[in-house]
């Protein structure tokens, strides 16, 4: 435990009430950790991380409008030193790759939040970095993977919506022709039988949400 006699101040961001009291009763808990601040989306999350310059934040990525990858990225564009830990239900590689490269310094999944958060918080507060064996187990299986492209992405969104090839180019302004280019991209890229299966893929991996 910190022997630091000032407590590690800590934001939580999440959009879900009950788990913000469970992670309150969690850090209040402790001698070396006081919550200074909440926040139910990414816009609040700015604002409360401005007024309080938290020494730790909890964020969650999948928040209604502004999303938490978002708000890490405005943060650290105003912030670089912020020292955030994500918070999320998804393991999905790409999913955890945009938090890295926000700046996020360690990922929690919310079902091992009991055991992991005080231990994870201590370790980015001493300016470590925290991935936990199956997530870093996850971005290992795709490190050699090539990354779909911005509009393969924009592709595969509307495919998942359940649209035709001829509405998808219709959408895009761009071809048939080239619509079917991007799918058989999609499809080599993710190593998918079809359409339905790409998107599959692509939910679990955290490209593309519903």
């Amino acid at each position: 435990m910190s022997t630091n006699p000032s407590p590690i101040r800590v934001l939580s961001v999440d959009d879900h009430p009950l788990l913000r009291e469970g992670i309150a009763a969690l850090v209040n808990a402790e001698p070396d950790m006081k919550l200074v601040a909440e926040a139910s989306n990414g816009q609040e999350a700015i604002k409360q991380f401005r007024l309080h310059r938290p020494d730790v934040t909890l964020m969650d990525l999948q928040m209604p409008g502004f999303n938490g990858i978002e708000a890490i990225i405005d943060i650290h564009n105003e912030f670089p030193n912020a020292r955030i830990i994500v918070l999320t239900t998804y393991t999905g590689d790409v999913q955890v790759l945009r938090a890295l490269r926000a700046g996020a310094r360690a990922y929690i999944l919310k079902g091992h939040v009991h055991r992991e958060l005080l231990e994870t918080i201590r370790t980015v507060h001493a300016g470590k970095k925290r991935i936990p064996p199956e997530i870093a187990a996850e971005l290992a299986d795709h490190a050699a993977d090539d990354e779909l492209t911005s509009r393969e992405i924009d592709v595969l969104r509307l495919i998942a919506s359940g649209n035709a090839n001829k509405r998808i180019a219709d959408h895009l302004s761009i071809t048939e022709e080239t619509v079917k280019s991007h799918v058989s991209n999609i499809l080599s890229k993710l190593g998918a039988n079809d359409r339905t299966h790409a998107v599959t893929i692509a939910l679990k991996r955290g490209t593309i949400e519903l």
